[in-house]
């Protein structure tokens, strides 16, 4: 497996090109900007894309799609729970000075439990609402993509519009019940483990609250 990241948009969200080496399959994770890049890459690595999948329905993390969708029609994956923001997404970007082309329908649903396959791969779904409704986590093969709930050293925010502070704490501790080796590919900032995180992040020593929960 290769996982390449992609910094895309004003954001610099993180975009995930996903490839099974075995079979040259991929899935772009949450295609948030700059759709035409993100194509280039895909087929600068020779890759074929099989479909996207959404962490969650924020602007930065869609704005992208429609341009990967026109190139390559492939199916979008989300949690039905995100819809609210998926359909808003380009009134939400303009209240944030973003501009983006209106992503297509979601094509097939997420939801817990659920698995995901690409290739010879298989990955599983997580829900894990908190910082966004619909959120989730794709989780499998030593690796976690996780979003906007945990970064380095900090969480996801609480403060926008139907995020909820004590969703957020359920669902970080399920994300910390993931197996310490496990490689975290946040929405924003660089990589890091689920142990380093249990050890200096303060959000999950619980040295610093999670503004909203209770």
């Amino acid at each position: 497996m290769r996982v390449q990241t992609l910094t895309v948009g004003a954001l610099q969200e993180n975009c995930y090109l996903v490839i099974d080496t075995s079979t040259r399959d991929a899935v772009l994770i949450d295609p948030g900007a700059e759709g035409e890049r993100l194509v280039q890459a895909v087929r600068a690595a020779r890759a074929k894309l099989r479909a996207i999948w959404l962490t969650h329905a924020h602007v930065d993390h869609v704005g992208g799609i429609a341009a990967v969708k026109r190139a390559i029609d492939v199916p979008i994956y989300a949690h039905p729970a995100g819809a609210p923001l998926y359909r808003s997404a380009v009134q939400h970007g303009l209240a944030f000075g973003l501009a983006i082309d209106p992503p297509p329908p979601v094509d097939l649903p997420l939801a817990g439990g659920q698995t995901l396959t690409l290739g010879t791969l298989a990955f599983h779904v997580m829900e894990t609402p908190g910082h966004a409704p619909g959120h989730v986590v794709i989780h499998g093969h030593g690796v976690a993509f996780v979003g906007d709930c945990l970064f380095a050293g900090s969480v996801g925010r609480t403060d926008l519009p139907l995020a909820d502070g004590a969703q957020l704490v359920r669902s970080l501790a399920a994300i910390s019940a993931l197996p310490g080796s496990t490689v975290v590919y946040s929405g924003h900032g660089p990589a890091t483990t689920i142990a380093r995180e249990l050890e200096s992040n303060p959000f999950l020593t619980g040295a610093v609250r999670i503004p909203g929960a209770i």
